[in-house]
């Protein structure tokens, strides 16, 4: 089968992610003598540089990992929670009934600088100024700027010379948007990192970690995200200025936490996610209700091969809806759900699309299915408002919701797995903080402010976030990891990556290019939070037979230009030590390299 790259293959380290230059950093990084860990921690550093409008240092990171020291698969939780002035009586005092999608309101407590140097310092080789320095070099002395970045960046120009106007020295260079692959630099950012490796010192290299992590949670940064915050009210998604909820007290008070995953088996592979505060375990359901078909005889480019995909996933989806939660705060009964008797759900699935929205009703949960039933918001087509939402994917609206982010997957020669999918505190969603050179995150958008419901805001609570890499064993061993960007997209995509590579024997570069295809079924994670109906969204390459078949089903389809959904990528390792490693061509920016 064409493909429209090599599946990279080798035995030293291979590293994937979705810009090119990241994953010749983490690749740099095993160069050095390095381990997965450390070239993850490098490329993720690297990523909120070249993509900045996708992932920012103060936005979030669900990490995924198997260590071969410790045998262990675990998740390193780098979603940071709401801050203790966010309450649901807070907003409402406001006069808001939603979170709004922007603005320095919607801010948790950034974890993906806690994430990345807690796993650097408890797995990692190398001194965190070596893995740091990359992004720095890039942030000092520009990168080629991505097209999209300029696109955005030129979008936002208004708004950040009124509105955010913080945000205008970072990202307006000269009072002007930046062109495509014009050097791009961030020396503000530059300063900031350099003035945390100073504060790190140096001494043994977890100390000087430790060190770092005190300068952003309970120094400098935290200092200086407190005072911008409460300093001024601005703008935000709802047409109304708000300050900030998020204070310093509530950085100093948190840090990322390791976690075991949640797990599905699933004709001899078993599939690890996050625990239902990420929409992770979705995946697993939508596997435990397809054990009950045979995927093998279906063509994985065919019309029965997507209609059973998007009805189960419309199943699954409506269960996040109804169940999912930080189950630190809530009772989310994931056992249940992922049982064998629960997934007995899938004679649900007909010969026609499905345009209810159908969770599972399990004893003692009925009045929460009802009143999340009642949350639903059929899309009207308006909404919005500055910086709404995630940023990418633009290409693909109305047909697409927004929701977009970064990626990468890491495999070294030891064994040595981590799938990392960072996002948020981009600069289209919130102002830039003076000193500092990036911006909040507004992940808080994810809850409800409507009392009882497992997502409901509470203080303290982790948003339920759309953030969802994915690690994978094979009979018994650790073999794969994989994920895209793309919102409530993600695990919908990965879905059709695992189950062509499980079922059809693809190969990942392979299955990575093969048609993709997803539902808006559901209601959206981001604001406005609306649904949409029995509506599908295909790529044109699926084929007009194949779509003319899912029309008479009663799929309600928009057609995506051919590759234009997803940026999947994968690595895997084989019995025999054998690395191989792909990327999604969509967009041309992701790339995998190894040898």
């Amino acid at each position: 089968m064409f493909t429209t790259r090599p599946e990279i293959r080798g035995t030293f380290g291979v590293v994937t992610s979705t810009h090119w230059i990241a994953s010749q950093v983490g690749m740099a990084m095993l160069e050095r003598g390095g381990n997965a860990f450390d070239a993850a921690v490098a490329a993720g550093f690297c990523l909120q540089v070249v993509e900045p409008h996708l992932c920012g240092p103060a936005g979030e990171v669900p990490i995924i990992f198997h260590s071969a020291a410790t045998g262990k698969i675990e998740v390193l939780c780098g979603q940071g929670p709401a801050p203790a002035a966010a309450t649901i009586a807070a907003f409402r005092h406001l006069g808001l009934d939603a979170v709004p999608g922007s603005g320095l309101i919607s801010a948790v407590v950034p974890g993906s600088f806690g994430a990345w140097l807690t796993l650097l310092r408890d797995h990692g080789r190398l001194r965190l100024e070596e893995v740091m320095a990359p992004a720095i070099g890039y942030a000092e002395h520009g990168h080629p700027l991505l097209p999209g970045v300029a696109r955005a960046l030129a979008e936002l120009k208004d708004a950040f010379t009124t509105e955010w106007p913080t945000s205008a020295p970072v990202w307006l260079p000269g009072g002007e948007a930046p062109a495509p692959h014009a050097l791009f630099a961030n020396p503000t950012l530059t300063a900031t990192w350099k003035r945390i490796l100073d504060e790190a010192g140096q001494g043994a290299r977890e100390v000087q970690i430790e060190r770092a992590l005190a300068a952003w949670y309970e120094g400098f940064v935290a200092e200086a995200i407190d005072r911008f915050g409460q300093a001024e009210a601005l703008m935000d998604s709802s047409g109304r200025r708000h300050k900030a909820l998020l204070t310093g007290q509530d950085m100093a008070g948190w840090r990322p936490a390791y976690e075991a995953p949640a797990t599905l088996d699933y004709h001899g592979w078993t599939i690890c996610k996050t625990k239902p505060w990420g929409q992770g375990p979705v995946l697993l359901q939508a596997l435990a209700l397809l054990r009950g078909f045979d995927i093998a005889s279906l063509d994985p480019n065919g019309a029965d091969f997507a209609h059973l995909v998007l009805e189960a996933s419309k199943l699954a989806f409506a269960d996040r809806e109804a169940y999912y939660g930080d189950p630190d705060f809530v009772e989310v009964p994931l056992d249940a759900l992922l049982s064998e008797a629960y997934a007995a759900r899938r004679s649900l699935i007909g010969e026609t699309a499905s345009r209810d929205l159908r969770p599972g009703v399990l004893p003692g949960f009925e009045d929460q299915v009802a009143q999340a039933l009642g949350m639903v918001r059929v899309a009207s087509g308006e909404g919005g408002g500055l910086g709404v939402g995630e940023p990418t994917m633009a290409h693909l609206k109305p047909t697409l919701k927004p929701g977009d982010t970064v990626h990468l997957d890491v495999i070294d020669s030891w064994g040595n797995m981590v799938s990392a999918t960072p996002s948020g505190g981009w600069p289209q969603s919130s102002p830039t903080i003076p000193g500092l050179g990036f911006a909040l995150n507004t992940r808080a958008q994810m809850f409800w402010l409507t009392e009882g419901l497992p997502a409901s805001l509470a203080p303290g609570k982790r948003p339920r976030t759309t953030l969802t890499p994915t690690l994978a064993l094979h009979d018994g061993r650790p073999a794969l990891v994989c994920g895209t960007p793309g919102g409530d997209q993600q695990d919908q995509w990965q879905l059709a990556l695992l189950l062509r590579r499980i079922h059809h024997g693809l190969g990942l570069q392979q299955a990575i290019d093969m048609p993709l295809f997803h539902t808006v079924h559901f209601p959206s994670s981001f604001y406005p939070r609306e649904a949409m109906p029995g509506v599908s969204v295909v790529e044109e390459s699926l084929g007009e037979a194949v779509i003319a078949e899912l029309r008479r089903r009663g799929h309600d389809l928009q057609i995506a230009p051919a590759w234009s959904a997803g940026r999947l990528t994968a690595a895997e390792r084989g019995a025999d030590g054998v690395l191989s490693a792909a990327a999604t061509p969509r967009l041309m920016q992701a790339y995998a390299v190894g040898r």
